[in-house]
């Protein structure tokens, strides 16, 4: 059976099984998920998590809500969804609209890129939502080297999905696939890409229909819980399912009725549906089925007000095959990470590898040289599993100007050195690794004052550390769940979404800072009191640094960015500590202050093993 998508919340045992394990189980065995969603706010995407599936699926909207992010209240984020997101229990967990690494098909193509570096040899899937102009963009997909793309209809979806949205935003899946397939065959880009569909299929007529529009595979959601016992009560987002599918609730758990018999005997009947339906058509093969919309008739004599008139010859319009362009699947995408500067660099850390010894390497560094780091990662988790190599197991310093995606996933054990400047989206999902990027001691110019990296630094980051000897664009720690980072200034937008992690800012900050920003906690260096001003207070408090917890946490992490990269901005702070720890504004979510709190007194109601009688009556 094709995925279920459900959202971007990773499988409480995704990651733990190698695929090679996972490969000599059967099916009904394995704990492991095979696709696995990367959606915009990247909750649990770490390398442990890209390396250990056999397809990954890029999000780029939802059939039944797209363009809109969604957001999980605090109350739903149990102990068991935050430790999966890399987040805090009870803290309200909000997803971007966009991909923020995707604004073009360009940025598209790069992120197909990381993921194959992610893990080399995975398909990756995209899904794209049914509506107009959705030909094009699908064969942007295709070009971008794309292996699948996901055409979802309006009619799918989560029942937590606003009514609107369903009813107004997608359109049917049977349109959008049309164009899609119709785009692609002129375009000679069908026969490299596998076509699949969803959206309320239903029965094996859906099936066909889809498979003679185009569609080589099919996603059943809904009606697949509902043959496990879903009823259609459409309160997914309360957490009160009364069969116990989408409640964390124990107690409804319990009420679960569903067996994996069920599901199979579904999908059987579904498929002798179609068999019967390919026999009536004449149909030995199912390929030979795909693309054939000649066979695809229109029923004649309808009476109906609403049906009168309609004109369907746009949609059965056979494409133009006349070139030799294929109408399926025949070959395969061309392989595109065989240049990655990572095939050079693991011959060269094989003791690093195998026997845990500690490697140095100095190597120069193009702008053509882009996501170094990610293919290292995989076979360091690959073989180490997700805690990777001991700290400092393996350096590389780097010279010149890296591309995008420097030091992506990048996985514990390695701190990468750059020093020169870096392209967007460097540390983008940081899974423990070091990124250090420092100007070069030559440079005449302040780099405080300076831009050395690009926008959307660390985008999803679960853990790690970065070092940033200079300014960094907009949008610097989007969506951090974890990483801590230095940087001497940022753009707009910084620590928007964030949920996790420290960030200290030693210098000016851009426009919107904190935006949705409801967890972890940001130190910023307010010279000229105007901080307020630019950030956004919808969520977080402005604070004084006067605690002497935090005023020893920001030393040792400015000392720390000195030892890294021989900082100016950092010495002039270090040698004045006492006149600039005033100057430092800490931002703090009003919701994650509250958690902690919670946290803390249940720690502190664990360890009171006193009687009541005694805490009453004691003295």
């Amino acid at each position: 059976m094709p995925a279920a998508h459900a959202g971007e919340t990773p499988s409480p045992h995704a990651g733990m099984m190698p695929s090679s394990h996972a490969d000599k189980m059967s099916a009904s065995q394995s704990l492991n998920s095979a696709i696995k969603q990367v959606a915009s706010a990247r909750f649990g995407v770490t390398i442990d998590y890209l390396a250990h599936a056999r397809e990954l699926q890029i999000k780029m909207a939802q059939g039944a809500k797209p363009g809109e992010g969604g957001q999980l209240p605090g109350h739903k984020v149990t102990d068991e969804i935050a430790r999966l997101r890399h987040a805090t229990p009870g803290v309200t967990l909000i997803s971007p609209p966009p991909h923020h690494d995707i604004y073009s098909i360009e940025d598209l193509a790069q992120l197909i890129y990381d993921l194959k570096c992610a893990n080399p040899g995975v398909k990756v899937s995209v899904k794209l939502v049914a509506q107009v102009g959705v030909g094009t963009v699908a064969a942007g997909v295709a070009k971008g080297n794309a292996d699948e793309v996901l055409i979802s209809g309006h009619d799918g979806g989560t029942g937590a999905s606003p009514l609107s949205s369903i009813k107004h935003t997608g359109g049917p899946w049977e349109l959008g696939l049309a164009e899609t397939q119709q785009v692609l065959v002129l375009n000679n880009l069908r026969d490299r890409i596998r076509l699949q569909v969803d959206g309320q299929l239903k029965t094996g007529r859906d099936v066909v229909i889809g498979a003679l529009l185009g569609a080589e595979q099919f996603g059943f959601g809904t009606a697949a819980l509902v043959s496990l016992g879903c009823v259609l009560m459409r309160k997914c987002h309360k957490g009160t399912c009364p069969v116990g599918i989408a409640s964390q609730d124990p107690q409804l758990r319990k009420r679960f009725p569903g067996k994996p018999e069920h599901l199979q005997r579904f999908m059987l009947m579904v498929a002798q549906e179609v068999r019967q339906i390919m026999a009536a058509l004449g149909f030995r093969k199912f390929e030979d089925m795909v693309g054939r919309v000649d066979r695809i008739s229109m029923r004649q004599a309808i009476e109906h007000y609403k049906a009168r008139g309609l004109d369907f010859s746009a949609i059965l319009r056979p494409p133009d095959t006349r070139d030799g362009h294929g109408t399926h699947r025949v070959r395969g995408q061309k392989i595109t990470i065989g240049d990655n500067l990572d095939w050079q660099i693991l011959e060269k850390v094989a003791p690093a590898l195998e026997h845990k010894q500690k490697v140095s390497l100095e190597m120069p560094i193009r702008n053509v040289n882009r996501t170094v780091g990610a293919i290292l990662s995989n076979r360091i988790v690959m073989a180490h599993g997700p805690g990777g190599l001991p700290d400092g197991t393996i350096e590389l310093t780097f010279r010149g100007s890296a591309g995008q995606s420097f030091g992506a996933f990048l996985a514990p054990g390695v701190t990468l050195r750059l020093i020169g400047d870096s392209n967007d989206y460097a540390g983008k999902g940081l899974s423990g690794g070091r990124i250090v990027v420092q100007t070069p001691p030559e440079a005449d110019f302040e780099p405080a004052e300076n831009v050395i990296v690009g926008n959307t630094l660390l985008y999803g980051a679960t853990s790690g550390e970065a070092f940033i000897n200079g300014q960094a664009g907009e949008r610097f720690a989007v969506r951090n769940s974890g990483a801590i980072a230095v940087v001497e200034g940022i753009g707009d937008h910084g620590c928007e979404y964030m949920t996790g992690g420290r960030v200290v800012v030693l210098g000016q900050t851009g426009r919107n800072f904190g935006a949705g920003m409801s967890g972890g906690v940001a130190y910023v260096l307010d010279e000229f009191q105007l901080f307020d001003t630019v950030c956004n207070l919808d969520m977080v408090e402005l604070e004084s640094v006067h605690l002497a917890p935090d005023k020893k946490f920001l030393r040792d992490l400015i000392e720390r960015h000195y030892q890294w990269t021989q900082s100016r901005q950092a010495r002039r702070i270090l040698d004045n500590w006492q006149e600039m720890v005033g100057k430092f504004v800490k931002v703090m979510p009003i919701d994650y202050r509250q958690a902690l709190e919670r946290l803390q007194e249940r720690e502190q109601r664990g360890a009171d093993f006193s009687p009541a009688t005694e805490e009453v009556f004691g003295g």
